[in-house]
């Protein structure tokens, strides 16, 4: 698995051409709860959870964490 840094920019461009795209809000739970920006389509992960629930990401997909 290769991983890279994307913009905001980037990752519209993706989402504008179709691209099959599958985000991980990888935000502690506190983090997460501060906020009112959230992707409803993204499976909420801590990333420190993220080595224990591999079998729930795509492999057939671009995968985004933030």
């Amino acid at each position: 698995m290769k991983g890279f840094r994307v913009t905001i920019d980037e990752v519209k461009g993706l989402l504008e051409h179709g691209g099959n795209v599958f985000f991980i809000d990888a935000r502690t739970m506190s983090d997460w709860e501060k906020t009112d920006t959230k992707i409803k389509e993204a499976l909420r992960i801590p990333a420190n959870e993220v080595e224990e629930r591999l079998d729930e990401i795509p492999r057939d997909r671009t995968v985004i964490t933030y």
